[in-house]
């Protein structure tokens, strides 16, 4: 069932969302639920645990750091990790088969950004990351940058830190929210807080989420759901003990691969929102199409077990110890290539030649990380010192198999006949090989922050890991099987100095510097030949301030910055048949964040950010330069803005919010461009009474026609979903 026209109309005279809650650092009470008003509305004097170890404050940490909250979640309608990392100021994300919810962010993506569960990183985003749904987040914080020194190879572009519910010692307590919307989207979810004793407390959450398809696209059936569960045990003053347990699965029936491109000469609807050099184009007679054969699917079936234990020594000594272990299975059965081809016989209208994958991953990692700590003074000055170790290890296996062409028929893009995906081995000829890894990591690390006065702060930090790899990839095309084996070690520095400094107690200025190392390929699933090449090496500059005016009413931030990556895989000059290392690229880009809480009725804020991205040397097969372009999928603005009011002496709350984003290319020749766009929400929330509040929420109220972004082939593109409406409420007792 699909929402009429008329009632997304209706959603778009209404305008405006929302629920977000009075102090968003803290769990709200009941009658927090309809109150927009909040002090420091960007969180700089809170805490973050991604940041830093030091337990610095988002103010005193000289990196650009931001949190998202729960009740940022509901009150902006973020429903996905992907939409909830799309609304990251100056980061965009897309679906993309193998790697949903993929992130570009600072003008880097891919492997590049790194995504945790807890603070702990499992394996690189494009291998672990699912567009799961955002119940289960307490926040989502984010570093900007390279972080390799805090969390190891692989963060250049940044870091984002998903924090799931914990139990709190403020009594019992339960929320729900029940949803449902257009392309018959549902969810329901709930949590119940249950404080036991003054020792004991327990939060249990679960949720599902199912829908038609998010995009409204045809044979798309999508659902996600979670279970979470932790026990907070605090016996002594001086002693916590978390154990948390982690459940997600999920499933998209015929992945949306976005619409393929075809040829301006059999167009029915060509649209005006792509440029092309070889005559391609988004037909919107297509908007809705999906090429997968039957069978088709993307799933994940994911289990965390972890503990924290947090001792105080004394002295100012206090000692924390992390231990995870995490399982997963995750398919991806599609058909991931539908290329146009020209007009034939039998096919006047041109035809999608189609490729089929199969690939399977088998991922088991577990991780003890130590650290002690110490918070005291020297000198008259005070000084925070964490000096710690970790450990990991990863035994990953993979199937990768892919059929040719014609192992499922060409497909007519108007009346396609997409057939049923190959179940036999024998068909897929292309390629049948198994990635066996074994990955262990031993890291050490250590962070100082010294207060030079009470408003100038040092902060450095060092990492050093030993990584040490096992591969064996097997070939079972040929008879008998070949088995390849590679064992590289690398040994990775990286290392960060920053400052600080409280201009006027309210004006904060910092600068740092700090570098990183990123793999040339994912890790996991490079090549021999690639288990060869020395890790990429990264550095940034970065430079801004954090303000707070007006009772810390109103917060502002800024940054400017600079990142380079060296060694990244290139073609030799004189044989552009070798692949060497030696290509480079950068961005050089400013950001800035506003929050006000103008009345306690009307708050409003918003972001911008330019990123000026490039490949500085890059030479591809066949020896063509791309030295100069942009990366794909990099806009060089994203811009956002919201407003929130609550009316006096009644029950409602309308909010309303904006997001631009300008053009990106969808390949490294920069010969396919994608307009930018923008789009507008809102809703109006009633409060029916302090315990639950009924929200109406519109999507994209223009109905605009967008491209989101781009995945494999370069030929295709997400089409933003259209107009939508949802009914939300949410309670909590």
């Amino acid at each position: 069932m699909k929402f009429v026209s008329t009632l997304a109309l209706a959603a778009a005279l209404i305008t405006v969302p929302g629920i977000a809650f009075a102090d968003e650092a803290d769990a709200p009470s009941a009658n927090d639920i309809l109150v927009i008003g909040q002090r420091d509305p960007l969180q700089l004097d809170a805490e973050t645990t991604t940041g830093s170890r030091l337990g610095l404050s988002a103010r005193e940490t000289p990196a650009t750091v931001q949190t998202i909250t729960q009740a940022d979640i509901q009150f902006r309608g973020l429903r996905t990790a992907r939409e909830a990392f799309a609304d990251i100021p100056g980061a965009i994300s897309g679906n993309v088969p193998g790697n949903p919810a993929a992130v570009m962010m600072r003008g880097f993506s891919g492997n590049v950004v790194s995504i945790l569960q807890d603070g702990v990183r499992v394996s690189t985003s494009t291998v672990v990351q699912r567009d799961t749904n955002t119940w289960h987040f307490d926040r989502i914080e984010v570093i900007k940058g390279p972080a390799s020194v805090l969390f190891g190879e692989g963060a250049l572009g940044g870091v984002i830190n998903k924090v799931t519910r914990k139990p709190t010692f403020d009594g019992t307590h339960m929320e729900t929210l029940f949803s449902y919307g257009s392309f018959n989207t549902i969810t329901a979810a709930g949590g119940v807080n249950l404080q036991l004793s003054d020792t004991v407390a327990i939060r249990a959450d679960a949720s599902n989420m199912r829908s038609d398809s998010l995009y409204d696209v045809d044979d798309n059936h999508t659902r996600s759901s979670g279970l979470t569960a932790s026990v907070l045990f605090k016996p002594l003053d001086s002693l916590s003990i978390l154990i948390a347990v982690d459940h997600f699965d999920d499933r998209y029936d015929g992945t949306y691969q976005g619409v393929p491109l075809v040829s301006s000469t059999v167009a029915k609807d060509a649209s005006d929102i792509l440029q092309s050099a070889n005559g391609l184009v988004i037909d919107k007679a297509l908007r809705r199409a999906n090429y997968n054969p039957r069978g088709s699917y993307s799933s994940a079936d994911e289990t965390t077990l972890r503990s924290r234990i947090d001792l105080a020594l004394g002295g100012g000594w206090t000692w924390g110890t992390d231990l995870t272990w995490y399982t997963a299975k995750r398919d991806f059965v599609l058909s991931d290539t539908q290329t146009f081809a020209a007009p034939s016989t039998g096919f006047a209208n041109g035809s999608f030649l189609r490729t089929v994958q199969r690939f399977y991953h088998d991922h088991e990692f577990w991780n003890v990380r130590s650290a002690l700590s110490n918070d005291t003074t020297i000198g008259g000055l005070r000084n925070r010192l964490t000096i710690g170790a970790e450990y990991n290890q990863t035994d990953f296996a993979s199937l990768r198999q892919s059929a040719p062409n014609s192992a499922v028929a060409r497909v007519d893009p108007y009346t396609p006949a997409v057939g049923t995906i190959p179940t036999a081995n024998r068909a897929y000829t292309s390629g049948n090989v198994n990635f066996d890894s074994t990955l262990r990591t031993i890291s050490v690390f250590a962070e100082d922050a010294l207060n030079l006065t009470p408003k100038w702060l040092l902060v450095g930090s060092v990492r050093y890991d030993d990584i040490d790899l096992e591969r064996a990839v097997t070939n079972f095309n040929v008879t008998p099987n070949t088995v390849q084996r590679a064992n590289p070690r690398y040994k990775p520095f990286s290392w960060r100095a920053g400052s600080t400094y409280d201009l006027t107690g309210g004006l904060t200025l910092y600068a740092q510097y700090t570098t990183a190392t990123v793999p040339v390929s994912s890790m996991l699933l490079q090549s021999i030949t690639n288990t060869g090449f020395r890790l990429t090496k990264g550095r940034s500059v970065e430079g801004g301030f954090k303000l707070s005016a007006l009772d810390q009413h109103v917060t502002l931030t800024g940054a400017a910055y600079h990142i380079r990556q060296d060694n990244i895989l290139t073609r030799d000059p004189a044989n552009p048949a070798l692949t060497v290392q030696g290509g480079t690229q950068s961005s050089l880009g400013v950001e800035f964040s506003l929050g006000a809480t103008i009345t306690p009725q009307l708050s409003a804020g918003g972001s911008f950010g330019y990123v000026d991205a490039k490949y500085d040397e890059l030479i591809e097969a066949g020896g063509a330069v791309r030295t100069g372009n942009r990366p794909i999928n990099t806009p060089t603005t994203t811009a956002n803005a919201y407003v929130a009011y609550a009316v006096p002496g009644t029950p409602l709350t309308f909010s309303g919010f904006a997001r631009h984003v300008s053009g990106f290319y969808t390949d490294t020749a920069n010969t396919i461009h994608v307009n930018g766009r923008t789009t507008f929400d809102a809703a109006v929330a009633w409060a029916l009474a302090e315990t639950a509040t009924i929200t109406l929420r519109g999507r994209n109220l223009t109905d605009a026609f967008y491209g989101e972004y781009s995945g494999y082939p370069t030929t295709n593109i997400y089409i933003g979903a259209p107009r939508s409406v949802e009914l939300s409420l949410s309670t909590r007792f």
